[in-house]
């Protein structure tokens, strides 16, 4: 765990940028990670530079040259990051608009009639996309429900509805709400045992900052991520697919590469920044083991990252030091209970006769920053079933620490003890 070495959790929290400031409020804690992580100092860095390069790709010149260089590199460090042998990487707009896109390719590629099968713990981003692409090419849309007591959905769920007519299907790996992770080997599987001919499509954008992918080890065609949730900035989205999605006609300029899924000119600081992500987990994994393979210490960093995410949320959730936690002050609920095996860094709470919107604003009051999650079109898939109107998310990423988590328990029973 990060915490067990003397020295490591500051050496890491020195690689962030505004790691307990922010540029506006002045001191804080950051407790809003799946918002949006804290940037590597690396990334901004390499975003200044990048954005100053005067040349473009293609051209015959050593400026030129570099730039495919560094993408290329990114790309193969993002195959690295991802477990993909083979398949392609790629940027887009953000994570949503490429789950639009690999949708509506998987939807319109496949052969009619059939089914489009996914569950109500996804985000929008690609319940929106499976259930507008399904619509447009006329195949039938079945959503599985996912479990509101755990707040996840289990390969059980999927089995029922998985017949051989599925065609294309959606999984989230982890909910940026519940916090919940969610087995996608398992259910990919089973899908393949029934439907072996199906596209497997993977909304992993709350799921990448907390180390464990393997699209390899899954068997799925689409991956998809934000790595402005990774360490990395706004302003793209990341996504890996397999060379049979990649096959399925989809947009492209006429005469060009038939593979080729990138659109126009590339923002080669958009690959160079997350090659500063994998740079960054590379060097994270090599605190906790000697191996020289980067997908071995890729995973390392995973183990470390996971260890210490589930100690700080068991200190929020049982307490640490003096401070009671989450569990022993009156009032307070934990959506998916106070001890799930799923739980990836998150703890969504509500607080009897505090409004959330209210509770997230006195948060803030004590210098915390969280965010409040509203039964609407992001989050009402989760809270309207548990009768929530809103909630609070506080999210964790490897790099909080215990203090700030004592520091948070402190503020919630001075809140839970003003009450309303």
């Amino acid at each position: 765990m990060i915490e067990n070495q003397t020295g490591l959790l500051d050496e890491i929290r020195s690689r962030f940028a505004h790691v307990t400031t922010c540029p506006i409020e002045g001191e804080r804690i950051f407790f809003e990670n799946a918002g949006g992580s804290l940037t590597l100092n690396s990334v901004v860095e390499t975003s200044a530079r990048m954005a100053a390069m005067p040349d473009n790709q293609g051209r015959e010149n050593a400026a030129s040259k570099e730039l495919m260089r560094q993408i290329n590199e990114a790309k193969a460090k993002a195959h690295a990051f991802f477990n993909a042998k083979d398949g392609q990487v790629f940027v887009g707009e953000s994570g949503t608009e490429l789950l639009f896109r690999l949708l509506s390719v998987a939807c319109l590629g496949v052969t009619k009639p059939g089914v489009v099968l996914g569950s109500t713990l996804e985000h929008p981003a690609s319940r929106s996309a499976a259930a507008r692409w399904a619509g447009v090419a006329g195949l039938k849309e079945v959503v599985v429900a996912h479990d509101d007591a755990t707040g996840t959905v289990t390969v059980d769920d999927y089995r029922a509805a998985i017949t051989p007519d599925v065609k294309v299907a959606t999984i989230i790996h982890t909910s940026p709400v519940t916090g919940m992770g969610v087995d996608i080997a398992a259910i990919a599987q089973a899908i393949r045992s029934v439907a072996p001919e199906c596209f497997i499509i993977v909304d992993g954008i709350q799921h990448a900052a907390h180390g464990g992918i393997d699209v390899d080890a899954a068997g799925i065609d689409g991956y998809v991520i934000s790595p402005y949730k990774v360490f990395s900035r706004h302003g793209y989205g990341l996504a890996w697919i397999s060379d049979r999605l990649a096959a399925l006609p989809h947009n492209a300029l006429i005469g060009g590469p038939e593979l080729n899924w990138e659109m126009g000119t590339r923002d080669t600081g958009s690959y160079a920044t997350f090659s500063d992500v994998v740079d960054y987990l590379d060097w994270l994994g090599g605190r906790f083991t000697d191996s020289s393979d980067l997908r071995l210490r890729l995973e390392a960093a995973g183990r470390a990252m996971k260890a210490q995410e589930a100690a700080l949320v068991d200190a929020m959730i049982h307490g640490t030091g003096n401070q009671k936690g989450l569990a022993e002050l009156d009032g307070v609920s934990v959506i998916g209970g106070l001890d799930n095996p799923a739980r990836e860094g998150l703890v969504c709470l509500s607080v009897a006769g505090v409004d959330s919107v209210d509770l997230v604003k006195r948060l803030n009051d004590y210098g915390i920053r969280t965010h409040v999650r509203k039964a609407d079109h992001y989050s009402g898939n989760i809270l309207r079933p548990l009768g929530l109107a809103s909630a609070v998310r506080v999210s964790l990423a490897h790099y909080n620490s215990r203090e700030e988590v004592a520091r948070f328990l402190s503020a919630m029973r001075a809140i839970t003890e003003e009450g309303a």
